[in-house]
């Protein structure tokens, strides 16, 4: 029995197969869509066409846009201005046409080319970090988009979200770069600081450093998204000023780099610390002054 009219089938052209313009191929075609061709330029991105997209024709990206009734440009934020751009100018994106992309920089003001062409600009960014494999389509189940649109284009673009598992949150145009700044701070510079966390495990001769983060970071992680700043933990939120002097000095060796952002997230914990109520000021100004000591020496005792 028919669960009532569906949504109509779009034929799809995907321009760029990286990690995730081919997962959301796969993901689009899995939803009932008609993937008609995919533009591929490395050996790695052709492999990856052919492993998600098996059967879809590998051409030029201005062979895959001209027919299709969704062109999806999944190419690097620096390249799709210019992109957008060439399209329109070979008449390969044209009226009637839904013209979309994966960036989460980006809002629909770089499709303004399209628009103009009689294009519909849709901004569909999937927040998750790609494998560029298979698990990527189970992770997309669930998996928020920030969608961005013209307003009467909002269901059509939300609605293109849900069929490929995701979840629809609006992003205001204006509010575009901030969101993905954000998501740049939580996600992969999260990442650097973990890496750079087993890195110095290893220096220490931990043996499987990955092993002993792991907990540790999962609970951070879910303390932080549920409890906000009161969780806060560490030399740092407690004002521990000696053990933050102590840790500059033992890595006083190391790359500059590293020592410097430790100083600028030991800043940031402290002001949010003090804004919390875990910390008082002394203790914090007694903090700031070993972070801005070259040397991370201790605080002096007070007489």
């Amino acid at each position: 029995m028919s669960s009532g009219p569906q949504p109509p089938r779009l034929s799809v052209g995907i321009v760029g197969a990286g990690r995730a313009g081919a997962v959301l191929g796969a993901a689009l075609r899995r939803a009932g869509h008609h993937i008609v061709a995919v533009s591929a330029v490395s050996d790695l991105s052709r492999l990856r066409a052919e492993a998600l997209l098996p059967g879809v024709p590998i051409m030029p990206a201005p062979e895959v846009a001209v027919d299709a009734e969704l062109v999806l440009l999944a190419v690097p934020d620096d390249v799709l201005p210019g992109l957008v751009e060439g399209l329109v100018r070979t008449g390969a994106v044209h009226g009637g046409q839904f013209v979309a992309h994966p960036s989460g920089r980006h809002g629909i003001g770089v499709l303004d080319p399209a628009t103009e062409a009689g294009a519909v600009p849709l901004a569909l960014h999937p927040a998750m970090t790609f494998t560029g494999t298979s698990i990527d389509l189970a992770r997309l189940e669930g998996c928020p988009f920030g969608v961005t649109s013209e307003e009467s284009m909002r269901p059509v673009a939300e609605a293109l979200v849900v069929e490929m598992g995701g979840e629809p949150v609006w992003v205001p145009e204006s509010a575009r770069t901030m969101y993905h700044a954000a998501l740049v701070f939580g996600a992969n510079y999260l990442m650097t600081v973990v890496l750079q966390s087993i890195d110095l495990l290893e220096q220490a001769g931990i043996a499987a450093p990955e092993r002993l983060l792991a907990p540790l970071l999962s609970a951070s992680l879910d303390n932080a998204l549920r409890h906000g700043d009161t969780a806060l933990t560490g030399p740092v939120a407690r004002g521990d000023a000696s053990t933050v002097a102590r840790h500059l000095e033992v890595m006083s060796d190391l790359s500059p780099v590293v020592t410097d952002t430790y100083r600028s997230l030991a800043r940031l914990t402290a002001d949010r610390a003090v804004a919390a109520g875990l910390i008082d000021l002394p203790a914090a100004e007694q903090l700031l002054d070993v972070l801005s000591s070259p040397e991370g020496l201790p605080p002096r005792e007070s007489t």
